[in-house]
C-alpha cells in the first residue's frame, strides 16, 4: 500500500522561513541606508554649487557696476580711505591703495568712491551725493584692493591720464563641508572709455 502526501489547497502556501526573512530585510536595509546616503551626498554637492553660483553672481554684477563707472569716468583716483576720508597716494609712490575714487565730470566734488573696510573686511561702495554706504562685497581677505597700472600690468607712481585699473579682491567663503572655508580670486584690470 502507498501512502502519498495529503493534498494541500491552493492557499495554504509555505511561508519563508526564518533565515530567508532576516536575508530579505538585510537586503532592503541596505538598499534604503545606499538611498538616504546619496540623497544626503547630493545636497552636499548642491550646496557647494550653490555657493560658487551664488559667487559668480555677485562677482559679475560687481564687475559689471565698476567697469560702467570707470569706463564712464573722466578722473580716477588710487588712494586709501574709509567713509569718512579719503587720502591720495603721493606721486613717485607705487599707486597701490585700498579705496578708488571714481569722479564722472572733472569735478572732484562729485564721485563715486570704493574702499575696503579693515573692520569688516568687505568692499563697500558710497556716492557724494548720497553718502549711502553699500556693501558690494563681504570676506575681502587683500588689503590692498586697487591698483594703477600703464597698458603692461606695470604699477605707475605718478599720475597719468591713460592708466588702467586693476581690481583683485581675494574673497573667503566660510564653512560648508564640516568648518572648511574656500578662497576665490577675482581680478580685472579696466580704464577709461575717452582718453582726453
Amino acid at each position: 500500500m502507498k501512502i502519498f502526501p495529503p493534498k494541500t489547497s491552493a492557499g495554504s502556501r509555505r511561508a519563508f522561513s526564518l533565515s530567508e526573512l532576516m536575508i530579505t530585510l538585510a537586503i532592503f536595509s541596505l538598499l534604503v541606508a545606499a538611498t538616504v546616503s546619496s540623497q544626503i551626498f547630493g545636497l552636499r554637492l548642491y550646496r557647494v554649487a550653490d555657493t560658487k553660483l551664488n559667487v559668480t553672481t555677485d562677482s559679475r554684477r560687481l564687475l559689471d557696476q565698476v567697469r560702467d563707472e570707470i569706463w564712464s569716468s573722466k578722473l580716477l583716483y588710487v588712494g586709501n580711505g574709509n567713509n569718512t576720508a579719503f587720502t591720495l597716494v603721493a606721486d613717485q609712490a607705487p599707486h597701490v591703495g585700498n579705496a578708488l575714487k571714481i569722479c564722472a565730470t572733472t569735478d572732484t566734488n562729485h564721485f563715486v568712491y570704493y574702499y575696503r573696510d579693515a573692520a569688516d573686511a568687505s568692499l563697500k561702495r558710497m556716492t557724494s551725493d548720497t553718502n549711502l554706504v553699500t556693501i558690494v562685497a563681504r570676506n575681502v581677505t587683500n588689503e590692498f584692493v586697487f591698483r594703477a597700472e600703464d597698458f603692461q600690468g606695470t604699477t605707475v607712481t605718478n599720475y597719468q591720464n591713460n592708466r588702467v585699473i586693476r581690481l583683485t579682491l581675494q574673497v573667503q567663503r566660510p564653512e560648508y563641508f564640516g568648518g572648511l572655508s574656500e578662497y576665490y580670486q577675482l581680478q580685472t584690470r579696466v580704464t577709461r572709455r575717452a582718453i582726453d
